[in-house]
C-alpha cells in the first residue's frame, strides 16, 4: 500500500480517568470509521496535566507497562485492527517514573515504547519532579504499518532527536504533546509561541524529508494549587508533509479527530531532490556532543 491513513485524536481532559479514556476510545473509533490504520493520542491523555505543580500525590497517577491502559487500548487495537500510539505515566519501579509513549500493534501486543528524553522544568511544566529522563535512546519502533519515530512534546524542539530518529530509519515522526499558553501572556506572545511550535516541527519534516504527526491536547486546565494561572492548551494538532506542507490542522479551541492520508512514496521522491542525508558533513560535527562552544 502506498497510502497510510493516520488518525489524530485531540481532546480535552478532566480529573476523571474513566471519562478521559472513554473520550480517547471514542476518538479512536471515529478515526477507524474513517479508515485510519494508525491512530495517535495526545500526551498523558488519561488525565489532567498534573505537572503544573509538584506534589508527591501526583505519583499515584502512574501505572505499570504492561498495565491497565495498555490492556484497554491493546484490546481496542486488536478489535479494530489498528496501530495505536498511547502516552502514559509509567511506574517502572518504586521511585522511578517515566513519561512513556507505547505503540500497540494490530494484534493488541506492545510493539515498543519510547521514554521521553528531554524533560522540561518551567513554570507550569514541572516535569523534572516526576519524570526520569528516558534511557531507550532515539530508536524507532517497528510495526506492521512501518517504522515509527516516536518522540514526546519537549522533544519537539530538538533537531538532534528528529535527525537521529531519521538516521535510524523512521518513516514518520510522531509527537504526542501537551503544550499551551500561560493565560497571563498577551495575545501577541501567545501567537508567537504557537507559531514557533508549528514552525520547528515543520522544519523537522523539511530537514529530514519525513512526515510529522503532532497531537496536542486542548482546553483550559486550572492550577490545582490556585497559585498559577493554569494552562490554556492550544490544540492545533497537525500533520506536515515531507516538505513541511501543512496537510491538516485541528482548531485551537475544541476537540477534533483528524484523518489524513500520507503518501509512503513521498520521502523517497523528496530526498532524491533534496539529499540532506547524503550531504551531511559528519566529519565536522564532533562538537555537537558538547554542551556549548566557549
Amino acid at each position: 500500500m502506498n497510502t497510510l491513513r493516520v488518525g489524530l485524536v485531540q481532546q480535552r481532559c478532566t480529573g476523571n480517568r474513566q471519562e478521559n479514556i472513554a473520550a480517547s476510545i471514542q476518538g479512536i473509533r471515529a478515526a477507524a470509521a474513517q479508515g485510519a490504520r494508525l491512530v495517535v493520542l495526545q500526551e498523558l491523555h488519561c488525565g489532567l496535566y498534573f505537572c503544573q505543580t509538584e506534589t508527591t500525590a501526583g505519583f499515584d497517577l502512574a501505572e505499570p507497562i504492561p498495565g491497565p491502559a495498555t490492556e484497554t487500548f491493546g484490546a481496542l487495537a486488536r478489535e479494530l485492527g489498528l496501530v495505536i500510539v498511547t502516552s502514559l505515566f509509567e511506574r517502572r519501579a518504586t521511585g522511578l517514573y517515566h513519561n512513556t509513549a507505547v505503540v500497540l500493534e494490530t494484534d493488541g501486543s506492545i510493539a515498543g515504547r519510547y521514554r521521553k528524553m528531554h524533560i522540561p522544568d518551567d513554570p507550569g511544566y514541572y516535569e523534572k519532579f516526576y519524570f526520569t529522563p528516558g534511557d531507550l535512546g532515539f530508536t524507532p519502533i517497528d510495526t506492521s504499518l512501518g517504522r515509527l519515530g516516536i518522540l514526546v512534546c519537549w522533544d519537539q524542539w530538538y533537531p538532534e532527536a528528529a535527525r537521529l530518529m531519521t538516521m535510524a530509519g523512521a518513516e514518520l515522526l510522531v509527537y504526542p504533546t501537551a503544550i499551551g499558553h500561560d493565560p497571563n501572556d498577551d495575545a501577541e506572545e501567545q501567537a508567537r509561541q504557537r507559531e514557533a511550535w508549528v514552525t520547528i516541527q515543520r522544519g523537522h519534516a523539511i530537514a529530514n524529508g519525513i512526515p510529522v504527526v503532532s497531537v496536542n491536547r486542548v482546553g483550559f486546565e486550572a492550577d490545582p494549587t490556585g497559585v498559577g494561572a493554569g494552562a490554556q492548551f492550544w490544540g492545533s494538532s497537525f500533520v506536515a508533509g515531507c516538505q513541511g506542507e501543512m496537510l491538516a490542522m485541528a482548531p485551537t479551541d475544541c476537540e477534533q479527530v483528524l484523518v489524513v492520508d500520507l503518501d509512503r512514496r513521498r520521502s523517497e521522491q523528496v530526498r532524491r531532490l533534496w539529499p540532506y542525508l547524503r550531504d551531511r558533513r559528519i566529519d565536522a560535527y564532533g562538537d555537537l556532543i558538547r554542551r556549548y562552544r566557549d
